[in-house]
């Protein structure tokens, strides 16, 4: 009788096996929950503690494509668990924590402008521009109604509203695998991103300096001024800076990696020298590079680390500050904000793609194609909900309330539950009809 491919392995390994026993019986006599717990709370050493973070990094997103969500929200969980009203393994004020949480939401947007697909961008530039106005400017009108129906100034109800004018391409993988991804209303909707995510970081600029300094015009114009000198310099300069330096060094891959670290980090830095959260300098580092670092492995490094480590890592950070009573008062006490807000992101959004179906004849299917893919609202709209929630005037004044913040986690995580389902319910509906109408070949 032959041998089984288990008692071969456990022949082989016995020392391995072994020992492994031996090890799960030590463990299994001594585990104590409240001893362990304590163990982590009072003599942790932070790289025990970091190792722990990490593997809840590891274990939560997976654990959540099982359960059809979105990893962010497996992230956010793990944050809370970490937290002071669970485990208490964390402290939300530490240095480290507010480190881990900055250099997170500078690589989120970083890499949000560094995969912006530009040559699409050109391509469909004047349908683009539509569309992205259009799902822009009536989100925005929208959002800050409500904001100012709900008892908001209206410098905070323009915030609101631009916290859901933009969009996360949550579902673009979606449409990419039964071949939409060159598609025209596809390509539209990517296009369009560059224009919502730009105009929401520039009405954030203009809200917080008008929330830290007041209002007048010759502060917004020094505002606005400013901006705009410091955007020349990054996007003109990075990219100038960029090919000289990648021409000199082209071999050196580590060296490559901490300039490309060091200009994200620089942009950032500046944009807090003019009074811009440092996001925006961010977002503009990474269209300023997108295309000096297209095609080489130093892209593929930064990525990785941002998506890996640092993304990640500002996710659980925000699950760790997560006040879980007010967060309970948010949905009980403010529920109507809540499902006003989620209201206004779906109709408005809905409006922008049906007026741009309009415009352009695109048919029914398209346009909820469309729709669906402009729903989600995760990483730029959490950056920037965190970046207007810590705006604080010299009155000690939050620019947004933390029930604000906590509707714009209960928003992100519908809306990137909702998005991506029903860009695959309607992008396979639109596939269908193109190979149906596609002339037969001969």
């Amino acid at each position: 009788m032959p041998e089984s491919p288990l008692l071969r392995l456990l022949r082989k390994r016995w020392p391995l096996a072994a020992a492994l026993a031996i090890g799960l019986i030590a463990i299994g006599a001594s585990y104590r929950p409240g001893v362990l717990i304590g163990y982590l709370r009072e003599q942790a050493s932070p790289m025990e503690l970091f190792t722990l973070i990490l593997f809840l990094i590891f274990a939560m997103p997976p654990l959540c494509a099982r359960l059809r969500l979105p990893a962010a929200v497996g992230l956010l969980l793990a944050g809370v668990l970490l937290g002071p009203f669970v485990l208490d393994l964390v402290d939300p004020d530490s240095g480290t924590v507010s480190l881990f949480a900055s250099l997170g939401r500078v690589f989120l947007m970083f890499i949000a402008g560094l995969e912006i697909d530009l040559a699409v961008f050109a391509a469909t530039r004047n349908r683009s521009m539509t569309f992205g106005a259009l799902t822009f400017l009536l989100p925005l009108a929208a959002g800050t109604l409500v904001g100012h129906i709900f008892g908001f100034d209206w410098n905070a109800a323009v915030l609101i509203g631009s916290l859901i004018a933009s969009h996360t391409l949550l579902g673009f993988p979606i449409v990419v695998r039964p071949g939409l991804g060159k598609s025209e209303v596809v390509a539209v909707t990517v296009g369009a991103t560059i224009f919502t995510d730009i105009a929401s970081l520039l009405v954030l600029a203009v809200c917080i300096s008008i929330h830290l300094g007041g209002f007048s015009p010759l502060g917004l114009a020094t505002q606005l001024f400013s901006l705009a000198v410091y955007a020349v310099i990054v996007l003109q300069g990075l990219p100038l800076l960029g090919r000289l330096y990648f021409r000199r060094h082209r071999e050196d891959e580590a060296a490559l990696f901490t300039f490309t670290f060091l200009v994200v980090l620089l942009a950032a830095a500046g944009a807090h020298f003019i009074h811009l959260e440092d996001i925006v300098g961010a977002f503009l580092a990474g269209i300023a590079v997108n295309r000096v670092l297209t095609g080489t492995p130093v892209k593929d490094k930064v990525v990785l680390m941002g998506e890996g480590l640092f993304i990640p890592l500002f996710f659980v950070t925000i699950g760790v500050g997560l006040d879980l009573p007010v967060f309970w008062a948010t949905l009980s006490t403010n529920l109507g904000f809540v499902v006003a807000l989620a209201a206004a992101l779906f109709i408005a959004k809905f409006a922008a793609a049906a007026g741009n179906g309009l415009l352009f004849g695109y048919p029914r299917d398209a346009i909820l194609t469309q729709w669906s893919l402009s729903l989600p609202q995760v990483a730029a709209t959490l950056a920037a909900a965190m970046a207007a929630y810590n705006a604080v005037n010299a009155d000690d004044a939050h620019l947004i309330t933390e029930s604000v913040l906590n509707g714009v986690i209960v928003l992100m995580v519908l809306s990137a539950v909702l998005g991506p389902v029903l860009t695959e319910v309607f992008g396979r509906r639109l596939i269908q009809k193109e190979n149906t109408h596609a002339p037969a070949s001969v």
